[in-house]
């Protein structure tokens, strides 16, 4: 009998032109089951129906077609075992050459607006699995395929060694199958795990806090499995450090995040840029009502401001730290125009990343050939949890996402503020919250002035902060993004003229800073919320 090939995919990619090869060049005999069957019938193959091979029809309607021992036993048969030979002769099992199975397209079908967990649970796969583990179990004696990606790899292997794969061949398969089944189970597992315990989004009770602010559930929020999985799609020159390996992962299927990103011009993203320009993305997307630009350096923020155009907004967050800039990573959250080109050109800068780049603008930023430049339409879609490696295990927090609330704050000083300070200490508080702890941030005019960050103690990010802002500190805004122990920092805050202070509050000794707020004529509020960072 002719080698026997078992087809059974969701993605008909490739599928008649794999098939008529395994037939015409390597004289396989074909079976097949549902979709793939008609598929192949319709593109002139002779196909043999699964239903037809096992004498058991497909039952279920359809959720019981491969599970049959005259399948799986010449999938999992070893031909170099004497018995497994008999027992295959006995029950008239013909032993299966090669397995090629893709899934239902479970995680395409969850991320489909208002789908039910009904239509989701019919897109489990049950069969496939089962055959895609069998086959990469077996692989000494057999190959398996589950990406069109492999069909030609899988071709010119039979071409150049007399119709064979080779042994190390059919590992690398059983390895990808395998990868490709814990990555569908995990897709699952975290989809039922989200439906089993949704996430608050309730502000008061999503971000943990001081002894004195509210504290997340998180038995609510977090499972009590967690699995993370991901595929390489791009080996990094090297990591943090030459001396680092590194690789960039995608997980899911579909295409996400910064996969999704399209990179216009320059050199390759290392690990470094791809760290900064999360970070980077995360502080812009705070920002959409008007035109920002975030100026980065090691995941920092060197300059963020707001203006009435991109270019402003670019100009204002470069100055605030010119020096810090040099070789930075900028974010826009608006299409790059060639105004704003222009001066991205001026200064030597890493990565620029915006939603869009308008035609004059790629032309202009053509000029500055290693420049990276990305295009990233949805700079607001994020991960809803971080994840921290730590020896034997990690950590899983929800993402600091919760949405800021300036009427639930609480002003705690006799002087209240306008709405316009009011709105400045908002964008100060939002920058804040994206500067390593402890953090202090100077700003007015909507654009930082001094920024102190990573340091050891809060009066130190203080000193650092009001140092860089200089003789600009007068009339302007400080946020803190941990609570004041002592009423120093605001002392020495209205000694340079700062004329308000927000905070998350929390402290024992709150009345401390408050007195010395009112004594000094500062407007003082507390936030009822921290944003550490470490």
């Amino acid at each position: 009998m002719a080698r026997l090939a078992l087809l059974s995919v969701s993605n008909k990619t490739g599928l008649v032109d794999l098939a008529k090869s395994l037939v015409e060049e390597f004289n396989f005999e074909i079976i097949s089951s549902g979709g793939t069957a008609l598929t192949l019938k319709e593109a002139g193959i002779t196909v043999q129906k699964v239903s037809d091979y096992t004498k058991s029809p497909e039952i279920l309607g359809g959720r019981v077609k491969t599970l049959h021992p005259r399948i799986h036993g010449g999938i999992l048969a070893r031909r170099d075992v004497p018995q497994d030979l008999t027992d295959l002769a006995d029950n008239q099992i013909h032993p299966i050459d090669l397995v090629v199975v893709n899934l239902y397209p479970f995680e395409e079908t969850i991320a489909k607006p208002g789908v039910t967990l009904s239509e989701a649970i019919e897109k489990i796969d049950i069969g496939g699995p089962a055959m895609l583990r069998a086959a990469s179990k077996n692989f000494a004696h057999l190959t398996v395929l589950c990406d069109p990606g492999q069909y030609e790899d899988y071709l010119q292997e039979l071409r150049q060694n007399d119709g064979q794969a080779s042994l190390n061949f059919r590992q690398k398969c059983a390895l990808k199958g395998f990868s490709h089944t814990a990555n569908y189970d995990q897709a699952i597992s975290t989809y039922l795990s989200k439906l089993s315990n949704p996430e608050t989004s309730n502000p008061e009770t999503s971000n943990s806090g001081t002894s004195d602010l509210k504290t997340s559930d998180t038995e609510s929020t977090l499972p009590l499995n967690f699995q993370v999985s991901g595929t390489q799609i791009q080996a990094l020159r090297y990591g943090e450090n030459p001396h680092q390996s590194a690789a960039w992962y995608q997980t899911g299927t579909n295409n996400g995040g910064w996969v999704a990103a399209e990179k216009l011009q320059g050199k390759e993203l290392s690990y470094n840029n791809l760290v900064d320009l999360e970070a980077a993305r995360r502080i812009i997307s705070e920002f959409t009502v008007r035109p920002a630009a975030a100026v980065l350096k090691h995941t920092n923020p060197c300059g963020v401001a707001l203006g009435d155009s991109l270019k402003e907004a670019y100009e204002k967050a470069l100055a605030a730290d010119s020096v810090s800039a040099f070789g930075g990573i900028v974010a826009l959250n608006r299409p790059i125009d060639a105004a704003t080109a222009t001066e991205l050109t001026k200064t030597f800068l890493e990565c620029v990343v915006a939603p869009s780049c308008e035609p004059e603008a790629k032309e202009i930023l053509a000029g500055k050939s290693k420049l990276r430049v990305l295009t990233l339409a949805d700079l607001n879609h994020g991960p809803k949890q971080t994840v921290k490696a730590i020896a034997g295990g990690l950590l899983i927090q929800a993402s600091d996402d919760a949405t800021v609330d300036p009427d639930r704050w609480d002003i705690v000083t006799e002087r209240k503020p306008t709405d316009d300070e009011l709105a400045e200490l908002l964008f100060a508080w939002k920058v804040c919250k994206h500067v390593k702890s402890n953090a202090i941030v100077i700003t007015a005019n909507r654009t930082t002035l001094g920024i102190g960050a990573g340091q050891m103690n809060r009066v130190g990010a203080a000193k650092i902060a009001l140092e860089q802002a200089g003789e600009k500190t007068k009339g302007s805004f400080l946020a803190s993004d941990g609570f004041f122990p002592f009423d120093d920092s605001v002392r020495t805050a209205a000694e340079k003229g700062i004329t308000a202070i927000v905070q998350p509050g929390g402290s024992i000794r709150d009345q401390d800073s408050i007195n010395a707020a009112n004594e000094l004529g500062l407007t003082m509020i507390f936030t009822g919320m921290r944003h550490f960072l470490h």
